[in-house]
């Protein structure tokens, strides 16, 4: 029997120490200095906007943990030390380890802007930070959001939710545009508008000013606009929450360089979810990978290999999902931001403005690639599924009311989306309905 430390009460060391414990009878330790317990990250805004209370958030009653003899410390780890195989607390305290599973998350990023670190000014990553929020958003009016990702999405909602007018200083072109392709952008970028965000594109923060109580009063663009505000979000992303580990011989770079099997450069440590690294490519994803199916799928992964059965971390064609206000996104194989030189697309969007498909193939040999849908939703099993078996676009098409997973009195928008299709490919071999 052997001592499991992981570092980290995440969706990764939560997933790895449930089914570590299922497997096996090691001693499991889990350290965390954000919650007592775990919780689900991606709830942060219902609870600020009401919908739901912390406790609703745990999906385990507390009891879970030593009932399953999962031990839990409140604590924050200052040191990694794998020569004597032991760790150093903030509190003092010293543990010693038989296997190390590093799953520390991710912190938002901050670039030096003169204010950053003034009262009001923060990003939305931990509990901690929906704390910090409740108190610097009581009784305010207005506040700017830098940055055009998910997490600015939602704290755009969640301060709206509070009657909080909002500003949103993106740098691209449109919304998202570095990661969308420009008509998802586009449609995006007018929906944002429709709930009365003021959107500044191609607009960059200068500095934050603060008043004479050191708050945050102002920020200044790069064109040197100045924005009344009272709270500034920093969502211009996050990276690999590391910094414990610069002495500790493990290899960094901008995250925990893993493996395949999710192994460090140092017996006995592994690493997980948004903090990972990993030293070797996987067709159409990229090296770090902050999302959070993708850190369960590593702590399952893990679990076996550290019970025995070695396993690779190989998590298959990508997928994501999100939500923009009320339009609901999905994203399957790779459908990049500009087309590349072999591919080929088709981007149908319905009259409403809320609702859209990109379908992206490789126009050699017609295998779908990807797809992106806004405001219908997708079934997982049919896309994963066609993506790992090289189906071609035709295919797709011809089973596309197959993967639609909209309620039955849904609206359905096959036959309008075969139609422009057919308009735009009148080739047999690429129209479904006469190949």
């Amino acid at each position: 029997m052997k001592h499991i430390v992981i570092i980290g009460n995440g969706i990764s060391g939560t997933t790895a120490a449930r089914n570590i414990r299922k497997r096996s009878n090691h001693t499991i330790t889990i350290i965390s200095s954000e919650t007592d317990h775990f919780y689900s990250r991606t709830a942060l805004m219902y609870i600020y906007m009401g919908h739901m209370k912390y406790e609703h958030t745990k999906p385990y009653e507390d009891g879970f943990w030593k009932k399953n003899k999962i031990d839990l410390v409140r604590d924050h780890v200052t040191d990694v030390h794998p020569k004597t195989k032991s760790l150093t607390l903030q509190s003092g305290r010293s543990i010693e380890y038989d296997i190390l599973i590093i799953a520390s998350g991710s912190k938002s990023n901050k670039f030096g802007w003169p204010g950053q670190d003034l009262e009001g000014v923060q990003g939305l990553y931990s509990y901690q930070d929906l704390e910090r929020m409740e108190q610097t958003t009581k009784g305010i009016s207005q506040a700017v959001i830098v940055g055009g990702g998910l997490i600015g999405i939602e704290m755009a909602e969640m301060l709206l939710s509070r009657k909080i007018s909002v500003t949103l200083l993106v740098r691209e072109k449109e919304f998202w545009n570095n990661v969308l392709p420009l008509q998802e952008a586009n449609m995006i970028s007018r929906h944002i508008r429709s709930h009365h965000v003021s959107l500044k594109l191609e607009s960059e923060l200068k500095e934050i000013q603060a008043d004479e109580k050191d708050s945050v009063k102002a920020v200044v663009t790069k064109a040197g606009e100045t924005i009344p505000c009272q709270f500034v979000g920093l969502t211009v992303g996050v990276s690999p929450n590391i910094e414990f580990l610069k002495d500790s011989g493990i290899e960094v770079k901008r995250g925990v360089i893993v493996n395949e099997f999710l192994e460090t450069n140092i017996q006995d440590v592994y690493a997980l979810g948004d903090c990972v690294e990993r030293n070797y490519e996987l067709p159409g994803r990229k090296n770090i990978e902050q999302v959070w199916y993708t850190s369960r799928m590593m702590g399952e992964v893990l679990a076996q290999t550290i019970c025995g059965n070695k396993t690779k971390y190989e998590p298959g064609p990508w997928f994501n999902s999100a939500k923009f206000f009320d339009i609901e996104y999905q994203t399957y194989g790779n459908v990049a931001n500009v087309l590349g030189s072999s591919e080929t697309d088709f981007y149908w969007e319905h009259k409403s403005g809320m609702k859209s498909m990109h379908l992206v193939w490789d126009k050699n040999s017609n295998q779908f690639l990807g797809i992106n849908s806004f405001g219908i939703r997708l079934r997982h099993e049919c896309f994963d599924q066609w993506l790992r078996e090289n189906r071609s676009i035709t295919y797709v098409l011809k089973h596309l009311a197959e993967a639609n997973f909209d309620p039955e009195f849904f609206p359905r928008y096959e036959s309008e989306i075969m139609a422009s299709f057919a308009i735009k490919f009148p080739h047999a071999e690429l129209n479904p309905r006469l190949a």
